[in-house]
């Protein structure tokens, strides 16, 4: 007991770093032995001739009982402690994160949250802090336990009566396959001189009036365009769907066309919609709203996507058997039926809720009536992608757009792999063995990596045949840094083989031309050079591209109903990248000093880029101008406060950024003078803005005015605000202020 009791002394005398340094190595570090201030004389030993010597010496000291013991001894006593030295390890950490929270929020000012985020990239997190579970944990979840089940070099197709499309003859073929799009688009063998002419991108365009779409600009780089109608009546039959999707399509779409009482399967729009898809040109679909005509666009592309994988995998599967079987006449040639790695659908969409409705519709499209499909980890994939109501805040009152963006988990950091074979879907299922990848663009950014990182991996998106990116003006909201990464990495030569039979590749992709087969179906809410620029730049489909091109007659300001005057001036500038630097320097010489004076209290400046925010209120800050600001970054605290001293004039000016607004859609009260830094990136935005301004005090309203910054490279969204005849006219006058009249009395 006497020796168990002193070497628990020992131990206890120990630090943490000297116990941990003692289980792994059964040795304390050499940096805490004690060494004797008398210096030991070297010894010299002559080594044995023999090695036979030289064993026996080193089996001796191995024999030696005294240290092993010892050592065993320590190492019982270190475990327990051990043990519980972690658990308080823990316990401490947490109080330390909890107190330094607690300082910083007690010590920081208004805006110091926001001079840390100076230095950062324009990175928005406020999506993050949804009502789902924390997705930065170290550790992601893929399902390994049904890889085999789910594998497509080991399975065979399953014949079902009417479901192989092959005639009485026996022809591997009918005329119904060569007739299928989907064969057509992937069985075309394009040439080296084609290819020149896609690079080259000297595209021929003809525009047409569809009943639905509008005014719809069709182009291609390859061969001259063809007029392009849809057909008035759809036969399911003709559309070459995979079973079980001809039956089931009806009852998923059902809620759609109830209101129609029609006989077709779609709507109108839908319609529309799926004949661009199913030809597999690129799609350009500018006015995808939030609220029930976004869920139908979901429900189209769902459809087309699903419809891509089954007979993509039912090719390989297909083909499997024919190999195994060693069928006479089979040419292995003919077996080329896969890309360079699986994944063939990415679908991008901003929130967690938006990947839960489109594995909903999956499992609706493939589940027959009677029969339940099997769903691997469907528990856990609500768990993590579906949100509590109870986390909702109760009375908070926001337009219907917010209400329909914002609705469930709003966590934007996610990506999660599906596997489809036959009659069962996968969840979670590693990136490798995947049919579709749904992510968002942070959720990819974090896996693709940057330049110089070690941990990074691109070689899933090298075989993509399908490119999804669903409300990509969420985007502009969050970071659209994100979305031009993932387009640069997209249909790159993989690094590694990952496992692939080169035997079973098709030409066209060995030949690194995947992104010229590849399909994308952009949908936004609205028109904007960034976004139009990565159709333009990033789209290569030799079938061609078709973009809705429908331009607003009136514009939101018809939506103001204030009485207020619009001041629109033009900023005069050589060039797009020196805009920026000629309107802070507009701002500042013209339109500043016309409010620098008391008067003119109660001014809100709205400004939609951060940097922009940043620049102005640094310089607010070095004339020491009476303002305040608020912006995505700003906590609660700070908010209220800004909030509250604009309202009762102590502060004359308000920086307010359009990413708060976006995010957060609060009313703010008593603003009298109203200035726009830069035309808003979503039109309605101004009308929102502009109809905050409510009189508090008779005859106020004529003091009320309204200044707003454009230039003439900001056409598309003026005209989302103006509408297009008026937009003509300010940017091709010789006049450079322009003013508006709304809310007078009639």
């Amino acid at each position: 007991m006497g020796k168990r009791k002193q070497n628990k002394q020992i131990i206890n005398s120990l630090t943490k770093k000297q116990k941990k340094h003692l289980k792994d190595f059964g040795e304390q570090h050499p940096f805490y032995d004690k060494v004797s201030e008398k210096e030991e004389r070297t010894q010299v030993v002559e080594l044995p001739d023999t090695s036979d010597e030289s064993n026996d010496a080193e089996s001796d000291v191995d024999s030696e009982p005294e240290q092993v013991s010892v050592y065993h001894k320590l190492l019982g006593t270190l475990k327990t402690v051990a043990e519980e030295d972690k658990e308080e390890d823990d316990s401490e950490e947490s109080i330390v994160s909890n107190e330094d929270i607690e300082r910083d929020g007690d010590t920081g000012s208004e805006g110091s949250s926001e001079e840390a985020d100076e230095m950062m990239t324009d990175v928005h997190d406020e999506g993050s802090t949804s009502s789902g579970p924390a997705p930065a944990s170290t550790e992601e979840f893929t399902d390994m336990k049904h890889e085999s089940q789910f594998s497509l070099e080991i399975n065979f197709v399953e014949v079902e009566s009417g479901d192989h499309r092959t005639d009485k003859k026996g022809n591997g073929s009918s005329l119904r396959d060569m007739e299928d799009p989907f064969n057509q688009h992937v069985n075309r063998e394009l040439k080296e001189e084609e290819i020149k002419m896609i690079t080259a991108n000297s595209k021929s365009a003809i525009q047409m009036k569809w009943l639905a779409l509008g005014i719809v600009v069709l182009s291609s780089t390859l061969e001259k365009v063809k007029t392009l109608k849809p057909e008035k009546e759809v036969d399911l039959k003709m559309l070459h769907l995979r079973k079980p999707l001809e039956s089931t399509w009806p009852k998923v779409n059902e809620r759609f066309i109830a209101l129609l009482k029609t006989k077709l399967h779609f709507t109108p729009l839908q319609k529309e919609l799926f004949s661009i898809m199913n030809l597999y040109k690129d799609l350009f679909y500018p006015e995808r709203t939030a609220s029930e005509q976004g869920e139908e666009v979901r429900h189209t592309y769902c459809l087309h996507a699903l419809n891509h994988v089954l007979k993509a995998n039912a090719c390989v599967l297909s083909n499997n058997a024919s190999k195994r079987d060693q069928k006479l006449g089979v040419d292995d040639d003919h077996l080329r039926d896969q890309g360079l790695t699986r994944p063939k659908v990415l679908i991008v969409v901003p929130f967690r809720e938006s990947a839960l409705r489109i594995v909903q519709i999956f499992i609706s499209l493939l589940e027959l009536e009677g029969k339940k499909m099997d769903v691997s980890n469907k528990k856990r994939f609500k768990e993590e992608f579906g949100s509590d109501p109870e986390d909702k805040p109760p009375n908070l009152k926001r337009p219907e757009d917010y209400e329909a963006v914002f609705a469930g988990n709003i966590d934007d950091h996610f990506r999660i792999g599906v596997a489809i074979l036959q009659k069962s879907m996968r969840l979670y299922s590693p990136f490798y063995s995947s049919d579709i990848i749904i992510a968002s663009p942070l959720g990819l950014r974090t896996v693709i990596g940057g330049e110089g990182e070690k941990k990074r991996d691109f070689d899933f998106l090298s075989s993509i045949e399908i490119l999804i990116i669903d409300q990509a003006d969420i985007y502009l909201m969050q970071n659209w840094e994100h979305v031009l990464h993932l387009m640069r990495h997209l249909n790159q030569q993989p690094l590694d083989s990952h496992g692939v039979d080169f035997s079973r590749v098709r030409m066209w992709s060995l030949s690194n031309w995947s992104k010229y087969y590849r399909q994308t179906l952009l949908f936004t809410a609205l028109q904007d050079p960034q976004i139009n620029s990565i159709f333009n730049k990033y789209c290569f489909n030799y079938k061609g591209q078709v973009a809705v091109r429908n331009m607003p007659m009136t514009g939101s300001i018809c939506h103001v109903l204030v009485q207020l005057p619009h001041v629109f001036q033009r900023i005069e500038a050589e060039s797009l990248s020196s805009v920026v630097d000629s309107r802070f320097q507009f701002f500042i010489d013209k339109v500043l000093p016309q409010y620098r004076d008391a008067v003119m209290s109660h001014t809100l400046i709205y400004i939609p880029s951060y940097f922009d925010y940043v620049r102005l209120r640094n310089y607010f800050k070095k004339e020491e101008l009476n303002f305040t600001h608020i912006c995505e970054y700003t906590d609660k605290r700070g908010i209220s406060r800004a909030r509250q001293f604009f309202l009762k004039g102590e502060k004359q000016f308000l920086l307010f950024t359009e990413r708060f607004h976006f995010y957060k859609r609060y009313t703010l009260k008593g603003i009298r003078n109203l200035i726009f830094y830069e035309l808003p990136t979503f039109a309605h935005f101004y009308s929102e803005v502009c109809n905050m301004m409510k009189a508090t005090g008779r005859g106020e309203e004529a003091t009320w005015t309204c200044t707003v910054l454009y230039s003439k490279y900001d056409a598309q969204r003026l005209t989302a605000i103006v509408g297009t005849d008026r937009t003509a006219q300010m940017l091709q006058s010789k006049k450079n202020v322009h003013l508006f009249v709304t809310g007078e009395n009639e």
